[in-house]
């Protein structure tokens, strides 16, 4: 057995254990005493202590076996004749790659004329397509609403037409006139709002060889970003930023507030959502409100919060994948197909060393930039169950 599938059992033997210590502890009207809940909190602390473990073990095995590849296969068949390759242009190139990594590496100071290729109009230059492709492979772990919504790559502004209406069909008598009805639509547009992340390097590690500054800046950009963007994905109000879901006037369709969370209050909310839309559901919420679900249970006695008992399987409530977000408000909940939410990513990412900001104190500063949108093109396909805040 995997240590990651041994700790999937530890967990859930230990949230098992959890749920049952609840039971025994209750007295007749259902209630556990102060002693009793703070051992239980330290039971569902362990299991959230267990989850965490997973994730980090999952990506440790993924660096695992990136490093385990081997830099070469040996030939063991007979020679064939291999097609060449396309030739890589602009900033595909390893030579645009390499450019770039030594003009990191020496602070601008050595730019080649390669580079030229990818000038952006601030004067940046644009990232090599294997790191902007690496970058977008960082915000696409570290964001869940890039795993959900849909992306669309665009080099102005993106016009997204939506139908608000659809003709109805009639029955009429032999030879009686025809009725037309008319389609109505609407259109939702796609922006570009410009995103910066700065970090800083010593002088030090900047002409360190050993040191992987390649991976340690796209990585940190990428964190920066995804969190960025994740936070005006989820609540941004469209000035400036994309619009977020959990925005009241463009986000999805907001439901009657209620005081507290209850399994039917969940249940409404699911079938408050269209059938159609409820193929592709899922629920988004902040972690403090997970630890009030996780509590809920169903006219049966059984708890609606349903542990993932696989690899790479996500925990779900009612039978709907539940995604988390540290960014997601904690007096509400979302729940919809969020592929309606469109992101809009508007060209290449780029780099610029910051020359004057850190002079004189033995660090260099890089800048990274991106232009990206983001908005659902249809309010019925999300629905916000708000709860009341409590004092």
């Amino acid at each position: 057995m995997s240590k990651i599938l041994e700790m999937i059992e530890k967990r859930n033997k230990a949230w098992e254990g959890a749920k049952a210590f609840l039971e025994s502890k209750r007295d007749k009207d259902g209630l556990i005493s102060e002693e009793d809940a703070k051992v239980y909190d330290e039971m569902e602390k362990k299991v959230h202590n267990f989850s965490l473990e997973i994730e980090r073990l999952q990506k440790m095995e993924e660096i695992d076996k990136e490093l385990s590849k081997p830099m070469s296969d040996a030939i063991v068949s007979r020679p064939m004749k291999v097609e060449d390759k396309p030739e890589k242009k602009g900033r595909a190139r390893d030579e645009y790659k390499e450019s770039m990594l030594t003009a990191l590496r020496t602070n601008f100071k050595k730019v080649s004329d390669i580079l030229q290729e990818g000038v952006d109009a601030d004067g940046g230059f644009l990232v090599p397509e294997e790191y902007d492709s690496r970058l977008i492979k960082t915000l696409e772990e570290e964001n869940i609403m890039r795993g959900l919504a849909t992306k669309i790559t665009t080099s102005g502004q993106h016009k997204i037409n939506v139908a608000m209406s659809d003709p109805a069909a009639a029955w009429i008598e032999e030879g009686g006139a025809l009725n037309f009805g008319d389609s109505k639509f609407a259109q939702v547009l796609l922006d570009a709002h410009k995103l910066h992340v700065a970090v800083k390097v010593t002088e030090e590690l900047l002409y360190d060889n050993a040191f992987k500054l390649e991976d340690h800046i796209l990585g940190a950009f990428g964190k920066a970003l995804a969190n960025a963007e994740e936070d005006a994905f989820l609540n941004g109000d469209g000035n400036g930023k994309p619009t977020g879901i959990f925005n009241k006037k463009d986000g999805g369709t907001f439901l009657k507030e209620i005081t507290a969370i209850k399994t039917d209050d969940l249940i409404d909310l699911v079938h408050s959502l269209k059938r159609p839309y409820r193929k592709k559901a899922a629920f988004i919420m902040n972690d403090k409100t997970i630890a009030q679900v996780r509590k809920l249970k169903d006219n049966n006695g059984a708890y609606i919060w349903q542990p993932s008992y696989q690899e790479d399987e996500p925990d779900r409530i009612l039978g709907y994948p539940v995604k988390t977000s540290a960014f997601a408000p904690e007096n509400a909940i979302a729940f919809g197909d969020f592929s309606y939410y469109n992101i809009g990513d508007r060209g290449a990412r780029s780099f610029k060393e910051l020359t004057e900001l850190f002079a004189g104190n033995g660090m260099i500063g890089f800048v990274a930039k991106e232009r990206v949108d983001g908005k659902l093109v249809l309010k019925e396909a999300v629905q916000i169950l708000p709860v009341k805040a409590t004092a």
